[in-house]
């Protein structure tokens, strides 16, 4: 079993990560997160776990984001940002992926995998796999990569990565370099359960008030919660 974290970098709320029209960097890299960990449940011996808020209400400070990686004892996270140059458009652009400044050789094989892959599927300057000192990869205790697809201050890749055609293509290149790199096999064909839907329900009231508060409590937390 390996145990996989993912976290797009920032959220809906956050000051100044946009694009110079308005389009939020986590409006782009929360689907990639979401589309990443869809392709690896069709993997075997995957567990996995979102560390961002998945609804991009509120922004978890980087301390937070690594304590709760390392308490779940992952054995690898990825994050998930759009860089920037800037506040206009300009012609800055490419793709990147960093890893820790010791360049531990498990992340710096796995930055190598994904970032070619990246190349291959989005097309982007190549800026190489490079080393920083950023706290997501400094402070969690296992392989860690931090991916920067493209710059949302580039009006041809900010563009792109916001259709449904490349955000498939990023996710495709992230699962398929973590699928190289840790050897996983694909469920047997039948076995996923990737299309069957679980409803669940929370409650039954006889007071209207108390089941309304209850749905917007859930829509609050991020879940698409009606009454009936």
């Amino acid at each position: 079993m390996i145990k996989i974290t993912h976290a797009a970098g920032h959220a809906l709320v956050t000051a100044g990560k946009q694009s110079p029209d308005g389009y939020k960097e986590w409006q782009v890299t929360s689907e990639i997160v979401q589309q990443v960990m869809k392709e690896l449940e069709t993997y075997e011996g995957v567990s996995q776990k979102r560390i961002d808020d998945p609804t991009g209400k509120s922004d978890i400070p980087l301390k937070k984001r690594c304590d709760l990686i390392n308490e779940w004892d992952a054995d690898v996270h990825i994050d998930y940002h759009l860089n920037a140059y800037g506040t206009g458009w300009n012609t800055a652009g490419g793709t990147e992926t960093y890893i820790f400044i010791t360049k531990p050789k498990e992340a710096a094989d796995l930055a190598e995998k994904v970032q070619n892959n990246l190349l291959k599927e989005l097309g982007f300057r190549n800026r190489g796999v490079k080393a920083a000192d950023f706290q997501m990869v400094r402070e969690t205790k296992m392989t860690a990569i931090l991916i920067e697809f493209a710059f949302m201050t580039n009006q041809n890749e900010a563009f792109k990565m916001r259709s449904a055609e490349y955000q498939k293509r990023a996710a495709k290149a992230v699962a398929d370099g973590l699928a190289l790199q840790y050897k996983l096999k694909k469920k047997p064909a039948g076995s996923s359960t990737t299309n069957v839907i679980y409803r669940v329900q929370v409650g039954a009231f006889t007071e209207i008030h108390t089941a309304k508060g209850l749905v917007e409590e859930l829509k609050e937390k991020g879940y698409p919660a009606i009454m009936v």
